[in-house]
């Protein structure tokens, strides 16, 4: 059994898969304190809050002015080998949202939150506003206000990346979708809006060289999806390393079921594209 440890913040109030179905998935500079928000205590396992801490620290160690980039490397890394584990987040149409931070099991989308909202911190209760940044629309946590879909986080406020997959090549295509909705007019997700958007994506045809040249270690890619309501059934990090190009991501393939390093063109070569956002 895990021990709880109750993470106790004081905090002002100033306001208020890889093919499993997807939730449907402005930020100042790295120096600069996340407004604040009323939160509950938070329960922290023991692991998490070990993992946390070890993370923060080794936070401390690293140079200033250090690269996004590699800080977004550095941080993702200390979780690999964290087993696969789906629809970890607590809330829904009839469900009350609850903030949930734990680390023992991630899917593709916490994953990536937890990493963004980390490369952004130095210290716990900074690392929790920070989250709520990244996860929830105006830091209002409640399930309608989630971001739900990857394409979130750069079009609804409080925005944590630039969306730069037009800028990769000519090549890009932009489809319009009504995320949420699916082909036969029912929703993913019961109690969420629909909401119309351009997605544009790279389809895999069109992924050389030239592309991964303008690839960045610490980019957040997104597999896009054909299917009717969806962005993108699967999540990741762009990593380049001494053995290649790597799409860091935690994978529930059968021979995986963990977080780890996947070959990056291998991946993508049989998806129908990719989108790509860079943190800011």
């Amino acid at each position: 059994m895990y021990k709880v440890v109750p993470l106790m913040l004081v905090i002002a109030m100033s306001g208020c898969a890889d093919k499993s179905p997807q939730r449907p998935i402005d930020e100042p500079g790295a120096a600069a304190t996340p407004p604040e928000v009323e939160v509950a205590p938070i329960n922290l396992d023991s692991e998490t809050l070990s993992k946390l801490n070890d993370i923060l620290a080794k936070q401390a160690t690293w140079p200033a002015g250090q690269d996004n980039g590699q800080t977004i490397n550095l941080i993702s890394q200390q979780f690999l080998g964290t087993p696969y584990v789906a629809n970890m987040l607590i809330g829904s149409q009839d469900t009350p949202e609850k903030l949930v931070i734990d680390f023992r099991g991630l899917d593709c989308f916490t994953y990536i939150d937890y990493v963004d909202a980390l490369s952004k911190s130095h210290n716990q209760a900074e690392f929790v506003q920070r989250l709520i940044q990244t996860r929830y629309a105006h830091s209002e946590i409640s399930f309608p206000q989630r971001k739900h879909f990857f394409t979130d986080w750069a079009q609804v406020a409080k925005t944590n990346v630039t969306d730069i997959t037009a800028q990769l090549s000519p090549h890009a295509v932009t489809q319009v979708k009504n995320l949420n909705q699916k082909a036969d007019g029912g929703s993913y997700l019961p109690g969420l809006k629909n909401v119309r958007r351009s997605i544009t994506y790279l389809p895999s045809d069109f992924i050389d060289d030239k592309v991964l040249a303008q690839l960045r270690t610490g980019d957040y890619i997104g597999i896009y999806t054909h299917l009717a309501g969806l962005d993108v059934t699967h999540t990741g990090i762009f990593i380049m390393t001494e053995n290649g190009p790597m799409l860091r991501n935690a994978s529930s393939r059968k021979e995986n079921m963990k977080v780890v390093d996947s070959p990056f063109m291998d991946y993508v070569i049989n998806t129908p594209g990719i989108v790509v956002l860079r943190a800011k």
